[in-house]
């Protein structure tokens, strides 16, 4: 089911990785991946330029080949990474017609009322419970979408699943869902 356009959220909150350390591992990976790329290059370069200068042997073309694949898919690859990192976001929103929960630019999920059957504020270990931050699946029909942070809102669904909401304001948020609901005793 889709959300209306036209709703307007009355709560609204975005999320981005702000936690020093992934930074750190991301850009440990770019630089690693950027040094191949510059040797890959410099080898690209030194073939297409009449081989090694010391010997004078060429590369095959196949290897021509290869290397500039290699190195364009590298920079691909970085560039990506790079993109994906600096966009990522979470949104979710409240609205009058559903909740919203959009991990961008990778997942949009849907959830109205009526398919919530409980929905708590709460405190939880993103490692332990979930393996760490992003679109995490527990292999227990737990699902949770985090980006920083150990609070969230805990929701139990129709369909037996449960769903995991980071959030930097996880009671505002509960209350905001809460009070949406169809039946005042499946708030808790």
């Amino acid at each position: 089911m889709k959300s209306s356009t036209d709703s307007n959220p009355v709560y609204h909150e975005e999320q981005r990785f702000r936690q020093p350390w992934v930074w750190g591992i991301l850009l440990l990976g770019v630089l690693i991946m950027a040094f191949s790329c510059v040797s890959n290059a410099r080898r690209l370069v030194q073939d297409l330029a009449g081989g090694e200068p010391s010997t004078g042997e060429t590369a095959s073309s196949t290897l021509t080949v290869v290397l500039a694949l290699s190195f364009f898919l590298e920079v691909l690859i970085i560039v990506g990474l790079l993109w994906l990192f600096i966009a990522a976001k979470l949104v979710t929103e409240v609205r009058a017609d559903g909740l919203l929960v959009h991990f961008y630019p990778l997942r949009r999920r849907w959830i109205t009322y009526a398919e919530i059957q409980s929905c708590q504020a709460r405190r939880y270990k993103p490692l332990l419970e979930y393996g760490g931050w992003g679109i995490r699946w527990s292999g227990r029909g737990n699902w949770a979408y985090n980006v920083s942070g150990n609070e969230g809102v805990h929701l139990e669904l129709e369909s037996g699943q449960r769903l995991l909401i980071g959030s930097q304001r996880a009671d505002e948020l509960a209350e905001a869902i809460q009070a949406r609901l169809p039946d005042a005793e499946r708030r808790e």
